[in-house]
């Protein structure tokens, strides 16, 4: 059986980080594969063209929201999975980890998404 980290992954071949991240988990937080594309659509290279949060992060932050519905609980668990994320690639910005101003890309997008809905189960699902 395919892992929904996989699924993603695959995703992402087609649509952005944020989309291949929330219409993965669409099913779970109750809102069609459509909308959940159209939730994704500004949140692809970092927000603002790579200045932003990873767009894998984004799309999990939304799914969050959605399937906590409590804005408490949505902040505690956005927060671990910020601060996992931070730890395991070395930071949040898409910018960064892409390497743009450094030459050194920390993480490929594939694998942002896949850490993105990794912590996202370990801390929700």
């Amino acid at each position: 059986m395919e892992t929904r980290t996989a699924i993603a992954v695959e995703r992402k071949k087609t649509c952005n980080c944020a989309q291949a991240v929330i219409a993965t988990y669409a099913d779970l937080v109750g809102i069609t594969q459509e909308h959940a594309m159209n939730l994704g659509n500004a949140f692809g290279s970092g927000m603002g063209n790579m200045e932003g949060t990873c767009g894998a992060l984004t799309g999990a932050a939304i799914i969050v929201g959605l399937a906590t519905a409590d804005k408490q609980r949505s902040r505690q668990v956005m927060s671990s999975i910020m601060a996992q994320f931070q730890s395991r690639n070395g930071s949040t910005q898409c910018r960064a980890l892409k390497g743009i101003d450094t030459h050194k890309m920390l993480r490929s997008c594939p694998d942002c998404v896949a850490d993105a809905c990794e912590l996202l189960e370990k801390e929700l699902f």
